[in-house]
C-alpha cells in the first residue's frame, strides 16, 4: 500500500480537489484498511480519471487506485475473468490476438473495468447490445465491513443494479467475468456518409441504424440555418476475414493484428485552442473532406479509440479545462433536441466534439443513463461568460423533454436535476444505506448531488 496526497480532477480539468491517493492491490481491502482510510472523510474508488467530472474526487478524505490483477481469457466460453484496475486498453492487448472483442467500447481505450462497471459505459452500439453491465455475468464487491461479495442479477440483484451505474458509491469492485464478442480480423468495414443536416440525419438513422451494429453521427453545432445540425454520420461492423481479405489482401497474413499506436502528448502548458472561430473552421474542414458516402476498412483504434492517438488531448482546452455534457431524451422528443441543437449553436458557445447516437433498452442499473432515445454528448470550454446560463437552460430542456443526464459526464447538475431524471433514485439510496449504512463511499459528486 502506498500513499501521496495529490490534486486531482476528473478529466474535463475542473473543481479541482485534494486527497490521499491510496495504491493497492485488491488483497489490501480488508476491513480493517477500509475503516482506517475512511477516516476522516470517506473514501471512494478510481480508475485511469477519465470521468469528466467529480464522480472519482474526494477532497479531504481517500481515493483507491487498484493494482491491474489477473486476466483469464476462457476461449470456449468466451468469457474473461478481469481485475477491476485492468483497462480496456490492456484487455483488448490480451483478447484482440486470440479473436475477441469487448462487448462495449466507449471513445477511449483508457478506462479501467471497474470504471466500466460503476459508470455502466455504452458505445456506438447500445441500440443492438445494450449498455457494459448486459455483458457482464458477475462481479467481485468488497463492502464497506470489508466483506467481499460476488453478486450477479440472480445472486443479490438489488445490491447489482444499485452497483452498476451506481458510481462506486456501494462498495469497491475488485473483479468481474465479462462476456466477449468473438471477431475475425482486427478491422471494421464502415460505412461513411455527409448528412446535410440535423433532420436528414435523424431520419437516417432511424431507417438504418439497425442494420449495423455500430453507429454514431458527428454533429456540427456551430452550423446555423439550413445547415443546422450537419453531420458525419458513420456506421459500421467488425469485418469478416473474407472481408478483409477483398479489400486489403495482405492484411490476410496477420487478420488479428492489434498494435494501437499514438502520437505525441499535447503540452502541459497548451493555451486553449478550441474557440469558436477555430472550432469553426475545423467543422467547416472536418464536413466538407467527409465523403458524400464510402464504405472501407478501419482499424479498431481509427474507429472506436481515435481521440486516444493523442496523448493528454484535454490540454487542448487550456487552463480552465471543459465541461462534457450528455443527456438523452425520447425519440418522440425528437423536437425537443432540436430545439436543443439550435440553442447551443445560436449560444456563441463552441462544441468541437459532438455526437449523437441512439439508445436502445434500459439496463435495469438504477442509475444507469440509457433509456430509448437520442443521446447527445457536447464539449463546452469552461471558463466562458455565460456558460452557467447555457447549462441551466439545456439542463430545463431536456427534463422538460423527460430525458435524463449522464453521471460520468456531468460536472455542473444540481441534486433536482438528477431526483427529477432518475425516477428509481429512491430505490437506489435505500440500497445503498444498506450495503453503506456508515457512508463509507463517498464522492465530490455524491456531495453535490445529494447521493448519500
Amino acid at each position: 500500500m502506498r500513499t501521496r496526497q495529490a490534486e486531482l480532477t476528473g478529466w474535463g480539468r475542473t473543481a479541482p480537489s485534494s486527497a490521499t491517493i491510496v495504491d493497492l492491490s485488491a488483497e489490501e481491502l480488508s476491513g480493517e484498511a477500509i475503516a482506517k482510510l475512511a477516516e476522516p472523510r470517506g473514501l471512494i474508488a478510481r480508475g485511469l480519471g477519465r470521468a469528466y467530472g467529480d464522480p472519482a474526487q474526494n477532497g479531504g478524505g481517500a481515493v483507491v487506485r487498484l493494482a491491474p490483477g489477473p486476466i483469464v481469457l476462457d476461449p470456449h466460453a468466451a468469457t474473461v475473468s478481469v481485475g477491476a484496475g485492468v483497462s480496456l486498453d490492456e484487455l483488448l492487448r490480451h483478447v484482440v490476438p486470440r479473436g475477441f472483442f469487448v462487448p462495449v467500447s466507449p471513445g477511449t481505450r483508457f478506462v479501467t473495468i471497474g470504471g466500466a462497471i460503476a459508470s455502466d459505459i455504452h458505445g456506438k452500439n447500445h441500440h443492438v447490445d445494450g449498455s457494459f453491465g448486459a455483458h457482464v455475468d458477475s462481479m467481485t464487491l468488497v463492502l464497506a465491513d470489508g466483506t467481499r461479495r460476488v453478486i450477479s442479477t440472480t445472486s443479490d440483484p438489488e445490491l447489482w443494479w444499485a452497483t452498476l451505474g451506481g458510481m462506486g458509491l456501494t462498495g469497491i469492485i475488485v473483479e468481474a467475468t465479462v462476456r466477449l464478442l468473438p471477431i475475425e480480423t482486427s478491422r471494421c468495414l464502415v460505412l461513411t456518409e455527409r448528412v446535410p443536416n440535423l433532420d436528414a440525419l435523424l431520419e437516417v438513422m432511424e431507417a438504418g441504424d439497425h442494420l449495423h451494429r455500430y453507429s454514431v453521427a458527428w454533429v456540427d453545432l456551430v452550423a446555423t440555418g439550413a445547415n443546422l445540425g450537419r453531420s458525419v454520420l458513420t456506421r459500421g461492423d467488425h469485418a469478416t476475414y473474407d472481408e478483409l481479405v477483398a479489400e486489403r489482401p495482405s492484411a490476410g497474413t496477420d487478420p488479428l493484428a492489434f498494435d494501437p499506436t499514438g502520437l505525441a502528448a499535447v503540452p502541459a502548458a497548451m493555451p486553449n485552442v478550441l474557440n469558436r472561430l477555430a472550432v469553426r473552421a475545423f467543422n467547416e474542414l472536418w464536413y466538407r473532406k467527409a465523403p458524400r458516402s464510402h464504405l472501407g476498412l478501419e482499424t479498431i483504434t481509427g474507429f472506436f479509440h481515435p481521440l486516444d492517438m493523442v496523448a493528454e488531448w484535454n490540454r487542448l482546452y487550456g487552463r480552465p479545462g471543459f465541461l462534457q455534457y450528455q443527456f438523452v431524451v425520447p425519440f418522440e422528443a425528437a423536437d425537443a433536441l432540436r430545439d436543443i441543437v439550435r440553442t447551443v449553436s445560436a449560444s456563441g458557445h463552441a462544441s468541437f466534439l459532438a455526437v449523437l447516437k441512439r439508445f436502445g433498452p434500459e439496463s435495469g442499473g438504477m442509475l444507469s443513463v440509457p433509456t430509448p432515445g437520442w443521446t447527445l454528448t457536447l464539449d463546452l470550454p469552461a471558463g466562458v461568460a455565460g456558460l452557467g446560463r447555457l447549462v441551466n437552460d439545456l439542463d430545463r430542456m431536456v427534463l422538460d423533454a423527460g430525458g435524463r443526464h449522464y453521471l460520468a459526464k456531468d460536472a455542473t447538475a444540481t441534486p433536482e436535476v438528477i431526483r427529477a431524471g432518475y425516477p428509481r433514485l429512491g430505490e437506489w439510496l435505500a440500497v445503498r444505506r444498506r450495503a453503506d449504512p456508515t457512508g463509507v463511499f463517498v464522492s465530490d459528486q455524491a456531495r453535490r448531488l445529494d447521493l448519500l
